[in-house]
């Protein structure tokens, strides 16, 4: 099963120094059967795109969380078998966790079959979304719009080689 994970840049830096992301339980966004009957589609390539994006929106939420961080959103897109994925239970069916899973431990970095992340140009328009965030969740308009205009960005695809590149200031 293929699952996104999100994290920002500085939680990337510390997989690549540890090996792993997180210490458990993980939430990451996969294509579950409730995304699956969300967006009515049997096209994989669809369906996985969509899990990411829900995972890029729930990096903008760590972001929102920790001010000190860089503004761009981050995905690591991994493997892993079936049963190491478990719906949320406590979600139930909240159209917020579509696509939600836990890992029960850490994910080794091994694991990554590929980083997302958005460009410079993003960061300005990221910025703007993580400070609208609570806004837009409480029903918002101009803020929800504001969020919108992170997610016009699509996030850049990077080989797991990159990370340390991705990584390094300068960068």
């Amino acid at each position: 099963m293929r699952v996104y994970v999100p994290v920002t840049l500085s939680g990337l830096a510390e997989a690549h120094r540890t090996g792993e992301l997180g210490t458990g339980p993980l939430v990451a966004y996969a294509v579950t059967p409730a995304l699956r009957e969300w967006y009515l589609s049997d096209d994989i390539e669809e369906l996985e795109y969509a899990a990411l994006n829900r995972a890029a929106l729930a990096s903008l939420r760590l972001l929102a969380a920790d001010a000190g961080a860089t503004r761009r959103r981050v995905v690591v897109a991994a493997d892993v078998s079936d049963g190491a994925a478990s719906a949320a239970p406590d979600r139930g069916p909240d159209p917020a966790a579509l696509g939600e899973v836990r890992l029960a431990g850490p994910l080794r970095l091994a694991k990554a079959a590929s980083v997302h992340v958005d460009s410079a140009d993003a960061e300005a328009d990221v910025t703007a979304a993580a400070e609208a965030l609570a806004a837009a969740d409480g029903g918002d308009d101009d803020a929800r719009f504001v969020v919108d205009g992170a997610e016009d960005h699509e996030l850049l695809w990077y080989a797991t080689q990159e990370i340390p590149n991705l990584v390094e200031p300068g960068h």
